[in-house]
């Protein structure tokens, strides 16, 4: 019997993804093991292999389509197993193979499988894709008073989308269209209503990405639902840079290579994470049932990559020495702009830091990403003029802000947190002992 190839979920909340690129076409013989096509998700690409060897039939997905988790998307036969055109099981109604010519080219067909495309909370006689269900529940739209476009009238996340910024009262028969916006919130404006604002052809519509997407709803919901405090304070940070100095000078070369070249933000991690071992209660994430208190710093690093931005996880940093923790950073960064992280490198962590000190900027404040309760926002180091014993003396300061949920870290405790990284900081030493 064919082996059925799904979209596997491999983000912990990821409800849709899209294939960047197969690597093998309609009719190919593929052995187990190999790279069948590669996932674009929200934080980075995936690569999926083949659950068996055969002759792989029935691609149903093109490149660069939001597909639902746990679709179908091709099977793969036995060599010597016979072929009919249609996979057992597959209803009539399924959307047809994509052809060789759609494989590497965006189509804009929706793709889902047909038990979710009949599932929803009291309308499962409704015909409609995941995405435009969760869209219709976000917007508040009944799906029964929409019209589908799609194959047997299902319904499409272009079908709601229309639908939404037009509206007919169902109370008066024959009524008229009304335009409605369907929520209060400046991000439910309909694209066309945007468009109208400037002139044609001033502008170029490039599509929006699964990551930027992602990225998107998630600052979103943490800005709208994380009620957030902020704490500022400068660090002098010249004893960490003459540290840093010694330390790299006395790192032992291997094979013609220094073993390490240890940068600031390797110190800031550090810094953080023992800190975040003397304050335990901060070292937190908040549920709405419990509060749940870490046992190990894991620290996310803000990387810059292309399209957005993704936070490696440096486990148990408390616990590690500086130089692994450097060695750890620079391959995990690597390997995030390359798109080649696992999803256990990024998903969780239980503190967050955003360096934008190497951009130059002085001082900004990060936004809090849930189950985080704290990150912290690191500017650059700058000679500024500080008063020491009555005279005015030049000094290397650092400013970083502490972002805090409220709900999980209160004031005094945010206070005591980022006291104790700055203690850290001023006094490095104290990291190596």
């Amino acid at each position: 019997m064919a082996t059925e190839v799904i979209l596997p979920k491999v983000d912990m909340d990821m409800a849709t993804g899209r294939i960047s690129k197969w690597f093998f076409e309609d009719g190919a013989t593929v052995t187990k093991g190999d790279v069948l096509f590669e996932i674009e998700t929200d934080k980075a690409a995936m690569e999926i292999d083949a659950p068996a060897s055969g002759i792989l039939r029935d691609i149903r997905a093109a490149e660069n389509v939001d597909i639902a988790v746990g679709s179908a998307v091709a099977w793969i036969y036995g060599e010597d197993e016979a072929y009919s055109g249609r996979p057992s099981g597959v209803p009539s109604d399924q959307p047809p193979p994509v052809s060789k010519s759609q494989v590497g080219n965006s189509v804009t067909a929706e793709v889902s499988s047909p038990e979710a495309a009949n599932q929803g909370a009291g309308q499962k006689d409704v015909r409609a894709t995941p995405l435009a269900r969760r869209l219709a529940r976000t917007s508040g739209i009944d799906l029964g008073r929409v019209t589908g476009s799609g194959p047997n009238g299902r319904i499409s996340r272009a079908d709601v989308e229309s639908h939404s910024s037009v509206a007919v009262s169902p109370s008066a028969e024959g009524a008229q269209p009304v335009t409605v916006l369907a929520a209060s919130s400046p991000a439910t404006v309909s694209t066309e209503q945007i468009l109208k604002l400037f002139p044609e052809g001033s502008y170029e519509q490039v599509a929006h990405t699964n990551m930027r997407r992602t990225i998107a709803r998630r600052l979103v919901e943490a800005k709208s639902t994380v009620p957030h405090f902020y704490l500022t304070v400068d660090c002098n940070i010249d004893a960490l840079l003459k540290l840093r100095t010694e330390l790299n000078a006395s790192a032992p070369v291997v094979d013609g290579k220094t073993a390490y070249k240890l940068s600031v933000n390797d110190m800031v991690i550090k810094a953080y994470a023992l800190a975040l071992a003397a304050v335990p209660n901060a070292n937190v994430s908040w549920t709405d049932e419990t509060l749940l208190m870490h046992r190990h710093a894991d620290i996310g690093v803000a990387v810059s990559v292309p399209g957005g931005l993704i936070t490696p996880i440096i486990r148990s940093a408390e616990t590690k020495s500086l130089s692994a923790i450097s060695r750890e950073m620079k391959e995990l960064a690597g390997r995030a702009k390359d798109g080649k992280l696992k999803a256990e490198e990024y998903q969780g962590g239980t503190a967050a830091i955003s360096n934008l000190g190497m951009f130059g900027i002085r001082d900004f404040a990060a936004i809090v990403n849930p189950p985080h309760a704290t990150i912290l926002a690191v500017g650059a180091g700058e000679k500024r003029a500080v008063v020491t014993d009555d005279a005015v003396v030049a000094a290397t300061l650092m400013t970083v802000t502490l972002s805090t949920d409220h709900r999980a870290v209160d004031g005094a405790l945010g206070a005591a947190l980022i006291g104790a990284f700055k203690t850290y900081i001023e006094n490095p030493m104290a990291m190596l002992v």
